[in-house]
């Protein structure tokens, strides 16, 4: 990263709880209920991204490094932040959980259950720290040549937010070739169904972490979701993790 762009990030404020309004909630929704996963567009600037992916380089900013090939979890590593967490990271999880709050209240009841998310994002956390999930999850991941991530649920405790949203930080055909998001989804008595989500650099994915309700002649099913990353054919890939809720 120049370090024109650094100033560039450093002098503009982060993402706001305006700019998030800003996306075109109606269209999100519906493409989230039919699909299970959406696309953000535009979310994160060049500046903002490639200043977080800069970031992976500061050993200060995070609480553990996992290398995923010594767990069977693919090939690539990731880093979780520390508390605190950094202020873009901050301003992305409190602008978007409330509108996705609604929407997981809702898949919880379409689903037979009777969990409400509350509106605030500080709230569902408060729950989760009292659950003894006090450790950030939100993470950076970075994948090289060859680099991929197995199918995966991010499940950390008792208390589980069923979305959430990875943004791409490196801008494709100019920093990396392939790693295409994967989702892949198994419904009762069907085949399962494969996803691929297209994104551009600033561009989110917001998804469904581990069931959504499906509809059908008889009432809502559950689905359930994995997703992935498929291989890195070249060059290096970065990405932010964005998940909800704390790990024990």
């Amino acid at each position: 990263m120049t370090h024109l762009a650094r100033a560039r990030a450093a002098a503009s404020p982060p993402p706001t709880a305006a700019r998030i309004a800003a996306l075109d909630w109606p269209a999100i929704v519906a493409t989230l209920d039919a699909d299970g996963a959406t696309l953000l567009p535009g979310v994160l600037s060049a500046a903002h991204s490639e200043a977080l992916a800069a970031d992976y380089a500061n050993e200060t900013m995070f609480r553990s490094r996992i290398v995923m090939v010594r767990h069977g979890f693919g090939r690539g590593e990731y880093k979780y932040f520390t508390a605190p967490l950094p202020e873009m990271v901050c301003a992305l999880r409190s602008a978007l959980y409330p509108p996705l709050a609604a929407i997981a209240t809702r898949w919880s009841a379409a689903l037979g259950e009777t969990r409400c998310f509350p509106p605030r994002h500080a709230d569902f956390l408060a729950l989760c720290h009292q659950a003894g999930q006090t450790r950030p999850t939100p993470l950076l991941l970075k994948y090289e040549a060859s680099d991929h991530i197995c199918l995966h649920q991010d499940l950390y405790g008792e208390h589980v937010f069923p979305l959430q949203v990875a943004f791409l930080l490196s801008a494709p055909g100019r920093d990396f070739a392939g790693g295409e998001f994967l989702l892949v989804e198994s419904r009762p008595r069907a085949q399962s169904r494969a996803l691929a989500v297209p994104l551009d650099q600033g561009d989110g994915v917001l998804f469904a972490v581990h069931h959504r309700p499906v509809p059908g002649a008889r009432g809502y099913s559950r689905a359930t979701v994995r997703h992935g990353v498929n291989r890195v054919r070249s060059g290096r890939r970065h990405v932010l993790g964005v998940i909800f809720h704390d790990a024990r």
